[in-house]
């Protein structure tokens, strides 16, 4: 397949199932500098289904991808330099990095305004802590109004509505995502490849909020509901689980629709919010044991449609865990780094 631009032949050979084939030609394109080959294995590298995940090796080849001129790969090692995948985090360097770009990237520029409408300080979290009003004591929930402005609830609505899919739930026994009945709604996760420099910015500022370290969050989500669509009586803390879910953000991001109030189904407490108000209530008791008093529902829509974001904080640094790759797990060095990794 010489004759061929090496990404097609790539994709290619993964439809026929020759993985190792098709790493093995993609890994060649990089070394040899190709930005959109680079590009290609820093996702893969991020994925890990077809090599082993290394998000530092995906953050090496996202920063050649970038000096090649591939903006794509410009604006992913920001992200990466924001959220400290792969190395430590560095906003001052994800900053610059977006300003390098911005002569030639839309994308860069329109991310640089809404970081520049915001209070941040030289590592990207709000100069104070958002204002939270109490609304309940048992269980404990505030609200925190216009924590996001419009332009930023517009920004996450945008940005996920390309990868809405029909709801998922963390199953308990494997910690994976799974389809649940409970939940009727689309959803997206801002997850490594997703979460920009605007993203990481509210990140911090929920962050902030909570009272909780950055990387104890789970990847923002936005969930879509449509008429009928509901979020059934549930708790989000999990059973068992070591690295309990101790707090939940939702930030709510639009108005126009009926129904779909926020209920806590054993004190009756129903909150709506305005666009841009978040609600915070922790999950457990001091004891760390769930608090029952936090069973809560979305209930359902009548009318329009409901866009939330959702950020529910782990007791610590929050990490999926890695798929097996198809390649094999023995293939773990730099024969599939793309180099200078």
């Amino acid at each position: 397949m010489p004759d061929r631009p090496p990404l097609a032949a790539v994709h290619s050979l993964v439809e026929a199932g020759r993985l190792r084939e098709a790493a093995a030609l993609l890994v060649e394109a990089a070394r040899a500098g190709d930005g959109e080959a680079l590009l290609e294995l820093a996702h893969w590298r991020v994925y890990g289904d077809i090599v082993r995940r290394d998000l530092a090796a995906a953050r090496a080849l996202l920063s050649r991808a970038a000096e090649a001129g591939v903006e794509q790969g410009a604006l992913l090692h920001a992200a990466f330099l924001a959220h400290g995948s792969g190395g430590p985090p560095d906003w001052p360097a994800a900053v610059a990095a977006l300003e390098r770009v911005a002569q030639a990237s839309a994308e860069a520029r329109a991310q640089l305004a809404l970081l520049a409408a915001m209070d941040l300080d030289g590592e990207g979290y709000p100069t104070s802590r958002p204002a939270a009003e109490p609304v309940s004591a048992a269980p404990d929930a505030r609200i925190a109004r216009g924590l996001l402005s419009g332009a930023e609830c517009a920004w996450l609505a945008e940005r996920a509505r390309p990868y809405l899919q029909p709801s998922v739930v963390v199953d308990p026994a494997t910690g994976r995502m799974v389809p649940n009945p409970v939940r009727i709604s689309d959803g997206a996760a801002f997850g490594v490849l997703q979460e920009d420099v605007v993203v990481s910015a509210i990140n911090r500022r929920i962050a902030a909020l909570t009272g909780t370290a950055y990387a104890a969050g789970e990847p923002l989500q936005l969930l879509r509901y449509g008429p009928g669509g509901e979020y059934k009586a549930h708790l989000d803390a999990l059973p068992d689980n070591a690295n309990q879910r101790v707090a939940t953000v939702i930030v709510y991001l639009n108005a126009g629709y009926e129904g779909g109030e926020t209920l806590f189904c054993r004190t009756g407490l129903t909150i709506r919010g305005a666009p841009g108000d978040a609600l915070l209530f922790r999950n457990v008791r001091p004891d760390g044991a769930p608090d029952p008093l936090t069973l809560h529902a979305g209930l359902p829509l009548r009318r329009g449609e409901k866009l939330i974001a959702t950020r529910w904080i782990r007791a610590a640094r929050f990490t999926f865990p890695p798929p097996e790759p198809a390649t094999g797990a023995a293939l773990d060095g730099a024969e599939f780094d793309g180099g200078q990794s």
